[in-house]
């Protein structure tokens, strides 16, 4: 079932998420749920807040972000579509790079943001199981930017104070459900 996308104002993006405690046929329709909304919308990844659900989870498929020409290693190809139940990030490279970065919650606004290159999850998969893995570049972005969301966190906290004025406007107007969306969005 695809599900409304919280928009930017709603304050179920800015609160901290509870642990999943156990698998249990709500999450299995959650995630199905999710990945449906996701791909409906044409995202790379979605958070469970922004479905309205304080939970910790996550989906990322980042397979649209690799140029079709581009060759990706196995490792790409494995870990590019992925639930991260319970993430907690316990490494980070100190190296940090910058893209251009936009949410399924805040359509129409995208910035330059600095994340960094390399991060270490562990993290409970679909069917529970325990993971550890190592996530470079594009990969690691996407996860650093869901994990954000479960922590109530959104992309644009991390501008300048200058760049925030700049598409305050903007942000306005998408709190106040002045969008089209060619994807169904939940408004304050």
């Amino acid at each position: 079932m695809i599900l409304p996308i919280l928009a930017y104002g709603h304050p179920i993006l800015r609160k901290k998420c509870k642990s999943i405690e156990e698998n249990s046929k709500e999450i299995k329709s959650l995630i199905s749920n999710m990945w449906e909304t996701m791909y409906n919308a044409e995202g790379v990844g979605l958070a469970a807040p922004q479905v309205g659900v304080n939970k910790k989870i996550f989906i990322i498929d980042a397979n649209p972000l690799f140029p079709k020409d581009q060759e990706i290693s196995d490792f790409e190809k494995l870990n590019s579509k992925k639930v991260f139940i319970n993430p907690e990030i316990t490494d980070m490279d100190g190296d940090q790079c910058y893209f251009n970065e936009g949410c399924l919650s805040i359509p129409e606004i995208r910035a330059e943001i600095k994340r960094p290159n390399m991060i270490k999850v562990e993290f409970l998969d679909e069917n529970f199981n325990h993971n550890s893995v190592i996530f470079k570049g594009l990969l690691a972005r996407v996860i650093l930017h869901e994990n954000d969301h479960i922590n109530g966190v959104l992309f644009t906290d991390k501008i300048s104070s200058f760049k925030r004025k700049i598409i305050q406007n903007k942000l306005d107007r998408i709190k106040k459900g002045k969008i089209e969306t060619q994807y169904k969005m939940s408004f304050l």
